[in-house]
């Protein structure tokens, strides 16, 4: 793939199911970032919604879900694993549809007048999984109040009050961050459920693991392809005009969604079920290979590209520092690369003094790419040539060596951002003063922040309150500890694009039904794309 001139990439990728190659564009817009904006009309409707029809629709949302909870609690009550081989006795069906019917209105409520649903649900028999996606809201439980289907959840859930009986009802799959083995637990029961020969409900997986703003779909975690059974996709799509819907790690909060939703005269919502999806001998002995495969399927579907970005990305972008990283940052996509080719940052992180001492021998002088292969020692492949570009910036075949080990270090150590300061103050000062220069603060910190244009002067003059043209990072440590706010003063206002970030009132654990259970040692690394390079 390249990255053309008008900073679009094209990447190749192998198309699921018949071999042969599509060029997917990579999305323009960071998965994990919603900005939310409204006219001047927009907003006066708000008002006008705020001050007359919300309260009124919160009033009979939150009613419906109380009502439901009585009905949820009998039909539960004495209910045993060995009553699901049986079949559903009358009453229990009566209330199963009531439930739904119950269910359904609180929607109407909320103001989801039409549902649109597509397609056909297949029995538990021929697809025990029905895998979800974009996941981008809390309102993605539409489908799951409809079906009536299991689904993954963390187990505090379940002693939530009112909520936690109506999740009981379904028969979730529950997992406990707590407990050690509780992942595993959780795949094995998933793939006890999977080979019940439909004897268990359905069980609904949003295989993403976090929520995004489905402007492409990210990388699937396997877990709910570990059972190597047919799975059936299902997308969801919310035509609405203003996406008051989609509850992202950057963007408005769940109560201002809410409250905006409902805000809303009409709130669209499109379900649609693929047809089943049949693995292959080599799908079911490779989880990864079967949930990159199914994930192109639902994209063409959805007529969205795939990024290879993963929770750990989310993670990345949302680390707590003095410098946050903007919603374009190229940082995403270098953690992306560093981890397909196998290197692990956690494990890296500890030999971060060793490559800055090594870099710092070679005093600014660049290497070409069969030297940077040799450095981080695995073979000269595409991935690699992928990742060197991205410090390439003039294109002529040759890299600084201290840039990528800055960029190392943030993605190691993304929450310590004057840790990984000071270690590029020893790759950049002079041997006898220990200073830097205005030009190198500059490629600091735009590598710290992973973008390609940035101007320091106004924070280099302030920090050389003796106009010598050269700053000591004592200097500027004790202006940062100073001025905690010294990025948005002299950085963020005209450079970066911060104002999503700012605004974020995002959730410390994955905002979506199902949180991620997948055990690590089954993550696998995919195809990629290429972003904006980092100078």
């Amino acid at each position: 793939m390249r990255l053309t001139k008008n900073g679009r990439v094209v990447s190749h990728g192998l198309e699921a199911g018949d071999g042969r190659m599509e060029e997917l564009a990579r999305p323009v817009r960071n998965p994990f970032v919603h900005d939310l904006r409204f006219s001047p009309l927009q907003k006066a409707k708000i008002l006008f919604m705020t001050l007359t029809v919300f309260p009124i629709r919160l009033f009979f949302a939150a009613f419906m879900m109380l009502l439901a909870w009585p009905f949820a609690l009998i039909a539960a009550m004495g209910r045993k694993d060995e009553d699901l081989e049986k079949p559903m006795s009358w009453w229990r069906k009566l209330l199963d549809l009531l439930l739904k019917a119950i269910m359904r209105t609180m929607w109407f409520a909320g103001g989801f007048h039409w549902v649109t649903v597509k397609g056909r649900q297949a029995l538990p028999a021929e697809a025990p999984i029905l895998t979800l996606a974009p996941h981008s809201s809390y309102f993605d439980a539409i489908p799951v109040t409809m079906t009536m289907a299991s689904i993954v959840m963390k187990a505090e859930s379940k002693d939530i009050p009112v909520w936690g009986t109506l999740i009981n009802y379904i028969r979730p799959v529950f997992v406990s961050r707590s407990d050690q083995d509780s992942r595993k637990k959780t795949v094995e029961e998933i793939r006890r459920r999977g080979h019940s020969n439909g004897m268990w409900p359905q069980v609904m997986i949003f295989p993403e693991g976090t929520c995004t703003n489905r402007s492409c779909l990210i990388t699937f975690k396997p877990g709910a392809f570990i059972p190597g059974v047919p799975v059936q996709p299902v997308v969801l799509r919310y035509p609405n005009k203003a996406d008051t819907i989609t509850w992202t790690w950057q963007g408005p909060g769940a109560l201002k969604i809410l409250w905006l939703s409902l805000c809303q005269f009409h709130n669209y919502v499109e379900i649609e079920f693929l047809p089943i999806y049949n693995p292959s001998e080599d799908e079911k002995n490779n989880p990864a290979l079967y949930a990159n495969n199914v994930r192109r399927v639902m994209a063409k579907a959805l007529g969205v590209s795939v990024t290879d970005y993963t929770f750990e990305d989310c993670q990345l972008a949302l680390a707590e520092g003095q410098l946050r990283l903007p919603s374009d940052t190229s940082l995403l996509e270098f953690a992306r690369l560093v981890r397909s080719l196998g290197l692990k940052p956690e494990k890296l992180e500890k030999e971060l003094d060793t490559f800055c001492e090594r870099a710092r021998k070679r005093n600014g002088e660049k290497i070409t790419l069969h030297e940077f292969a040799t450095y981080l020692h695995v073979p000269d492949t595409e991935k690699l040539v992928d990742l060197f570009a991205l410090f390439d910036e003039n294109e002529e075949g040759t890299i600084d060596l201290r840039e990528y080990v800055i960029a190392l270090s943030v993605v190691c150590r993304p929450s310590k951002t004057l840790e990984t300061i000071e270690l590029a103050f020893k790759m950049y000062q002079s041997e006898d003063r220990k200073t830097i220069v205005e030009e190198d603060l500059a490629v600091i910190l735009k590598t710290v922040l992973g973008i390609s244009e940035l101007n320091v002067s106004d924070l280099f003059r302030v920090i050389d309150q003796e106009n010598v043209g050269k700053i000591t990072y004592d200097e500027f440590n004790r202006f940062a500890i100073m001025n905690p706010t010294f990025a948005e003063d002299y950085l963020y206002p005209d450079q970066v694009d911060l104002a999503s970030c700012m605004e974020s009132h995002s959730p410390t654990t994955p905002n979506g039904i199902c949180p991620d259970f997948t055990p690590e040692e089954m993550e696998r690394a995919e195809n990629h794309n290429k972003q904006k390079k980092l100078n």
